[in-house]
């Protein structure tokens, strides 16, 4: 498997031939500078649970999948061999250019998650072995020969063809049979650029279409170029919200009083913690985009439906209230007011949660509870994050009234990942990356009822429990009426934040950059949207 690995990433420019750490780092791994492929085989053994100490090496051939993959049996869970179906009812065909996916459920979701892609017959298969009452489908059944062959051969409709790959530069030619008709543009190629380099490429003439990470000081950059705003002479700017959004999370059964991360004392203890984080949303996420991104308030990207607006008659700032309910705000406070009222509120949240108060500062912790708490943030070890500032701020607010927050500032975010896998982490920076629909199952489902036997894949980080949130994720999720699943939503929505697991931070922008004077601007789509890129019309774009 190492030696794979290294052969992958050196054929596809990953590492440098022989390069082993190199290649280790590429997948994910680490390996000391001049390690061997040993070296590596331990530490993919290690990384993937398996106990195969000392079988590297000459033994290394002993070394199963079940080895490597010690719960592969529970991954096994449905599937059977033996006697299969001759066709898939569930798959009609209509005539010959339309079928019907016909659902034994109403599920919403389903339609994103078809994920297949149309090939014509005589391409996969042979028209003469097809039969679509009965079969076969083009080729003997159980016989994938003819489709195997075509895996050097990949076949695409699209608007350009590729024609090579090198010096990290691919080459595509228009497609003169693109069913939109041939693109404008004749030749294509997409460059690999590091992201610092990506404004000074259009600036020069070297890209002609980029996305920079966008941020205050890319915006203003941009603006410098073109004299004063981020569309002018030299760079055109469309810019659309992020399909996701930035968050603080807490693992439950880490932040919790008693060993019991569903009770009114844990959520107070967590609530606690999250009343003065979100206090500092509103400077930081400014200082560090600018108008390039705003504080949100669940936890749901803006770009869904699904999302509550400020105007919505029940819509609530995030841990804006007391432990009693009110509102610790009012709208004639300065922000010195709001972080002094932060910090009380917070008080009365860790009072309740069981924490001993004395002259306004924590002295003892309940069982369970501590008066010290580390959050991790991948911030290169540099800082350089959006809720830096919000951690470094609260952990000053922290200290004032007696806890501790250790700030650690992460070189490399896959260490983030591996202690969130392990139920090692309390508290945490990450962003979320959202759907076209906004079914929650992945992110919030536990089917605690069943006792957890097929959970959301991401839930193992909040390990949020609960019962009435299954039912509502599940009820949302069999209904196609969007006005019944957004008040389903908003009310699953409110039940995340009273577990006070995810600190809503900010939703962020993305830009495309056109060279305004090389690009034809009028005929790039005006339509860009998070879910319509400005490549959906490529075909009439044109250059200058």
């Amino acid at each position: 498997m190492a030696e794979d690995i290294v052969n992958y990433c050196v054929e596809n420019g990953y590492a440098e031939d022989g390069d082993i750490a190199g290649a280790a780092e590429a997948w994910g791994f680490e390996v000391a500078k001049g390690g061997s492929i040993e070296d590596f085989a331990k530490a993919l053994s290690d990384g993937y649970g398996a106990d195969v100490n000392g079988m590297v090496g000459t033994e290394a051939a002993s070394v199963t999948v079940e080895d490597l993959f010690p719960n592969l049996a529970d991954y096994s869970i449905g599937i059977e061999t033996g006697d299969s179906a001759a066709t898939i009812t569930g798959i009609q065909r209509i005539d010959d250019y339309n079928c019907r996916i016909h659902a034994t459920q109403v599920d919403a979701n389903l339609i994103y998650q078809l994920g297949f892609q149309i090939c014509p017959l005589h391409y996969y298969g042979d028209a003469k072995q097809f039969n679509a009452e009965t079969g076969p489908f083009g080729f003997p059944k159980g016989d994938l020969s003819l489709i195997r062959a075509k895996t050097t051969q990949p076949m695409g409709a699209g608007p350009y063809k590729f024609i090579k790959f090198e010096n990290g530069i691919i080459n595509f030619e228009a497609n003169e049979h693109y069913f939109k008709g041939a693109p404008k543009i004749k030749y294509l190629q997409f460059r690999e650029v590091q992201d610092v380099d990506k404004l000074n490429g259009v600036v020069t003439g070297t890209i002609d279409v980029t996305d920079p990470s966008w941020s205050k000081d890319t915006a203003q950059a941009v603006a410098d170029e073109n004299g004063g705003d981020i569309t002018g002479d030299v760079i055109t700017t469309s810019t659309v919200d992020n399909l996701g959004y930035g968050y603080i999370g807490m693992n439950s059964h880490n932040v919790c009083v008693n060993d019991e991360p569903a009770s009114d004392a844990s959520k107070c203890l967590r609530k606690g913690l999250a009343t003065i984080l979100a206090a500092y949303r509103d400077v930081a996420i400014d200082s560090y985009y600018g108008e390039a991104a705003e504080v949100i308030n669940y936890p749901i990207s803006n770009t869904s439906w699904a999302a509550p607006h400020a105007t919505d008659p029940d819509y609530k700032v995030a841990f804006s209230v007391d432990v009693d309910g009110n509102d610790i705000y009012t709208s004639d406070m300065s922000a010195d007011d709001k972080y002094a009222a932060a910090k009380e509120a917070a008080l009365g949240f860790f009072e309740k949660a069981g924490y001993t108060v004395k002259d306004g500062k924590l002295t003892e912790a309940p069982k369970g509870a501590k008066l010290e708490y580390e959050v991790m943030i991948p911030a290169d070890g540099t800082g350089d994050h959006p809720a830096f500032m919000i951690l470094t701020e609260a952990k000053d607010a922290f200290a004032e009234i007696g806890m501790n927050l250790i700030v650690n500032d992460l070189s490399n975010s896959s260490d983030l990942w591996t202690k969130l896998e392990a139920n090692q982490g309390e508290i945490w920076c990450a962003a979320w990356g959202a759907t076209i629909d906004p079914d929650m199952t992945q992110v919030y489902y536990s089917d605690v009822a069943n006792g957890g036997k097929e959970p959301g894949g991401s839930n193992y980080m909040y390990q949020i429990e609960d019962e009435e949130l299954d039912s509502l994720i599940k009820d949302a999720r069999a209904s196609t009426d969007q006005e019944y699943r957004k008040q389903i939503y908003k009310a699953a929505l409110d039940i995340v934040i009273d577990w006070a697991c995810e600190i809503p931070t900010y939703q962020r922008q993305n830009a495309i950059i056109f060279s305004t004077e090389r690009v034809n601007i009028d005929t790039v789509t005006p339509d860009i949207s998070t879910f319509y890129p400005w490549m959906s019309e490529i075909e009439n774009m044109q250059m200058r």
